[in-house]
């Protein structure tokens, strides 16, 4: 199980390249990489703020419930901080096991822990707006993670 939270840009290709050649025992293999969207046309940035030490902690502890949960081999969170761009990437999981719908559904649970719990918090910041605003969680998101 990898579980990063960095500022840096990663490199999707070679990270799924990692993963996959750490993988030993599975047959499949899932990724899902998250980008900033700009709905409005007018995001100028996206400002990612997160309390190191206690955000690796969370996502290490929901990550090892998903290896039991779903029986995954392998697990790789990659989440990013700071100021992001429309077009640039937020984060990314991997998920392997031995059967598709294990991954699937694992990857699955883990984007919505990730959309719901994960101690993140967002703000966008419009063009001409520089104060910006705090992204408020969706009900449908936690609702998802319910559902699990």
């Amino acid at each position: 199980m990898i579980v990063r939270v960095q500022n840096a840009a990663f490199d999707f290709s070679e990270e799924v390249n990692l993963f996959q050649a750490a993988t030993k025992y599975s047959g499949a293999v899932v990724t899902f990489s998250g980008i900033v969207r700009d709905d409005s046309g007018d995001l100028d940035y996206m400002l990612i703020e997160h309390y190191p030490g206690m955000t690796e902690s969370a996502l290490e502890k929901f990550s090892a419930a998903s290896k039991v949960k779903f029986d995954l081999e392998h697990v790789l969170v990659i989440h990013r901080f700071g100021v992001l761009r429309p077009g640039e990437t937020i984060m990314m999981i991997a998920t392997a096991s031995k059967h598709r719908k294990d991954a699937f559904s694992g990857a699955d649970y883990l984007m919505d822990y990730l959309k719901s719990r994960a101690p993140f918090w967002k703000k966008e910041v419009v063009l001409g707006q520089p104060d910006g605003a705090w992204v408020d969680a969706k009900v449908i998101d936690e609702t998802a993670l319910m559902s699990w």
